[in-house]
Parts: C-alpha cells; structure tokens; sequence
C-alpha cells in the first residue's frame, strides 16, 4: 500500500489548500483505491497561513472584530491559537488585505495595518507566549504605524497632536512617544513569517515594488517613498534603531519594518516555519509520495514559494516530489535540480481565466489521475 503525502499552497483566487489536498485524493483514489493519504495543507506566510497551522496542530480559531484597511471600516476576522493556545497565529491580510476594499478605493496613502495592531494586543489579552504573523496580502503602506498605534506607540505633529492613519501622512510626524507601548511586547517572541526579501524603502523596497499593486499612481509612489525614508530616520534617531535595511522590511508595505521596530519582532522564511510547525518532515518520512503545488510555478519559486520548501525537505528525505500548478512560467528547469521530481501544468486546453480558476478543483484532480496512472506501472 502506498503512501502519498499531499502538500500543496492555495491556488489562489481557485481552490484553498486543504480543498487541493482533496482534490489531489480523489484523482489517485481512481487509479489506487487503497492508497494511504497524509494531508498537510500548506503556506508561506500568505493566504492560509492560519488555517494550515491551526489544522496541523489542531489549534482553534479566535473570532474578532478589528478596524479593516480603511478608517471607520470595520471586519469580522479570526487569528488561529496553537501549541495548547500558547501561540497565536495572524494573517495581517485577515485585517487589512487587499481583498477587503474593492479595486476603486485602493490608496495605500489613507490604508493602515491598524487592525492587524488590534489582533496582536487581542493576543497579548489571551496571555499568548508566542505570535506568528504572515505578511502577504497587504493593501498598506504605513510602515506599520497603524500596528504600532493599536499596540499605544503614539506619533504626534509639531502641534502635538496625533497623526492621522496612512502612508500619506507618515512626514506628519514630529515626534515618537513609546511610552505607553504595551509592555507585555517585551515578554514574548513575534515572528514574522514572509516570501519577501525586499527592503523598507529603495528602488526594491515596498512602495517602488509593491504600492502600484494597491492602487497608488507614480506620484503617490514618490510620495510613499519619501514618507517611509523619512519615518525610518526618525525611528532611527528616537529609537536608535535601524531596520530599514533588512530583508523582509519592506514586507505588506513596511509592516515588516513596523513589527521589527516596534515590537521586538524577528523575521524568517514563511514557508520555514510552517514547515517547522506543521512537522512536515516527519510526516514526508513516512510516505513514499510527495504532492505539492500552487496556482503558478516559475523562476521565482525557489525564492521561498511553497512547493521550493516541500521539494527540498524531499529531497533530504530522498522522496519524489511532483508539483502541480495552474500555470508553468519561465525557468522551472532550474527547479529539477533542488528537488522537483516533476512539474505539471494542470489547465485542460485554451480558456479563458475564469474558465480556468472555476475549474481548478476538476482540473487537479484529473491531472493528478493521469500521473498516477503513469506511477501505477511501477507499482
């Protein structure tokens, strides 16, 4: 009887991971009706970060509601609690992502992580010693000012008043008082989970790269740009801090940089640590297949996407690891040699987008049986 260890991403805007993980069954079910199945739904920070370590760990998910992206926006949400709820696990997107708001009010000007503030302290309230949060998703700019305000950091004017919310208003600020951060910061670990290497500001920094994306013109990615050097300077002469240069600052628009300066936090590989908290090494250990996959594979995938992380922990293990995507881009030979046994397309013929996202289910499922049955011959 054969093992399959299925571990794929979200394919985003078409199926969630776990609905992959089933969907990926049902097709090697046709060809090996007794096959054994391990189901390890994946993330990397991104989109199902929560729900992928809640249902490793059997965690449990907290309801709450927070400030969304916008100012007076509100947003019934959830963060995940593990590890006998001892760590929290956030998706600032759950508060503050770019699906909350619609295509036409996008403006990282006005948007704050203010609401991903209010998740952490609602954390710190359940006497968590540990929080996880993942940065994809974001439809902010601020450089996690909003975070920083939620949790009582305080930015004042020349007139000592506070200043309004957004990446627009970050050259407002005249003065940083901390002194009524919430102390509990101090007493436990935040870890950022992060794809993005990029940093705070530069022409690989988060308004250059990312700010378009959220719906910011060229000039207010020049005035993004200006505000998070400026805001980075000041953190750095009050704080004495300087993180503007680290890998993963420029992260959900700063947000990277807000949580390192902040509150203390450090920042890793997303698809790392949940590799790490959903132990999926030693559950590739007992499987004699490995499914991975997502909704597009290319050049890019070895800088820390999903299927890169499973296929090397493959690799080390000596396991084949097939992927699946809902589209192949340029440079996947590069990936054979880091672990990827294979990689398959999964779109039947020429459609159109919405064709292709509605039928991802059918699509990965029937690809899926055809690879298997090319494995059966074997078996």
């Amino acid at each position: 009887m054969k093992t399959f260890l299925l571990a794929p991403d979200s394919f985003k805007e078409s199926m969630t991971a776990e609905q992959a993980c089933f969907a990926m069954q049902r097709g090697i079910q046709k060809v090996i009706a007794d096959a054994k199945f391990i189901h390890v739904p994946m993330a990397d920070g991104g989109e199902g970060t929560v729900d992928a370590l809640v249902a490793a760990r059997n965690g449990r998910k907290v309801a709450i509601e927070v400030s969304g992206p916008l100012t007076h926006q509100r947003i019934q949400t959830y963060f995940g609690l593990i590890e006998n709820d001892q760590t929290a696990v956030i998706e600032m997107a759950m508060a503050n992502g770019i699906h909350l708001i619609e295509k036409s009010q996008r403006n990282p000007l006005i948007t704050s992580t203010l609401g991903t503030g209010e998740m952490i302290k609602a954390a710190l309230d359940l006497a968590v010693t540990k929080i996880i949060i993942g940065l994809g998703g974001s439809v902010t700019n601020d450089a996690g000012a909003g975070m920083a305000q939620a949790l009582g950091a305080k930015f004042l004017d020349q007139h000592d008043n506070d200043v309004a919310l957004g990446g627009g208003q970050l050259n407002q600020i005249q003065r940083i008082d901390i002194s009524n951060l919430d102390s509990r910061l101090k007493n436990i670990d935040i870890i950022i989970a992060s794809d993005v290497n990029n940093p705070l500001y530069g022409e690989n920094g988060a308004s250059v790269v990312f700010a378009p994306q959220k719906g910011a013109s060229t000039k207010m990615v020049e005035i993004l740009e200006q505000n998070l050097q400026y805001f980075a300077e000041l953190v750095e002469s009050t704080l004495n801090l300087q993180k503007q240069d680290v890998a993963g600052a420029g992260a959900a628009g700063g947000l990277g940089f807000g949580l390192m300066a902040f509150a203390g936090a450090t920042i890793r590989s997303g698809v790392e640590i949940v590799i790490k908290e959903t132990r999926l090494e030693e559950k590739i250990a007992q499987a004699d297949y490995v499914f991975t996959g997502e909704g597009g594979i290319d050049f890019q995938t070895k800088f820390g996407k999903t299927p890169f992380g499973v296929a090397l922990v493959a690799k080390r293990l000596n396991k084949p690891a097939i992927a699946f995507s809902g589209y192949i881009g340029e440079g996947i030979e590069e990936l054979y040699d880091e672990g990827f046994t294979a990689i398959f397309g999964i779109v039947e013929g020429a459609c159109d987008l919405q064709t292709a996202l509605r039928n991802g289910e059918k699509n990965l499922e029937r690809t899926c049986e055809n690879v298997v049955r090319i494995l059966s011959m074997n078996l």
